[in-house]
């Protein structure tokens, strides 16, 4: 599940994935994406932090504290650079935290498919 209120981004992602022969869904926003993920419980998700209606950290508390999703790969992609929100992504159980400014779509790919492997 991609989770990214950029939409062109999550698309992109999304055809990327599917290109590897993944089945992918998406949401847009933190609100969306909670309802979707108790219903999918999809085996990865992508969460960018910076969303409307519930913000990325909200989604990845909930879904830390759901016994049936707190084990799914949580593969942060966010424009926030900060150690401190690096490290509250982790303490709440993000696999993986890249920076939109740093890291290229092929990367985020490759990091998806080594976790699904």
């Amino acid at each position: 599940m991609v989770i990214e209120d950029d939409r062109f981004l999550s698309t992109v992602i999304k055809a990327r994935l599917e290109k590897m022969g993944a089945e992918v869904t998406q949401a847009f926003d933190g609100e969306e994406a909670l309802a979707n993920l108790l219903r999918q419980k999809p085996n990865l998700i992508i969460l960018d932090l910076i969303m409307p209606k519930k913000t990325g950290f909200d989604v990845l508390e909930k879904i830390s504290n759901t016994p049936e999703l707190k084990t799914i790969p949580v593969v942060i992609l966010s424009h926030l650079a900060q150690e401190s929100d690096i490290e509250k992504a982790k303490q709440l159980g993000a696999t993986a935290y890249f920076v939109k400014v740093k890291v290229s779509i092929d990367e985020v790919v490759e990091k998806v498919a080594s976790l699904m492997r």
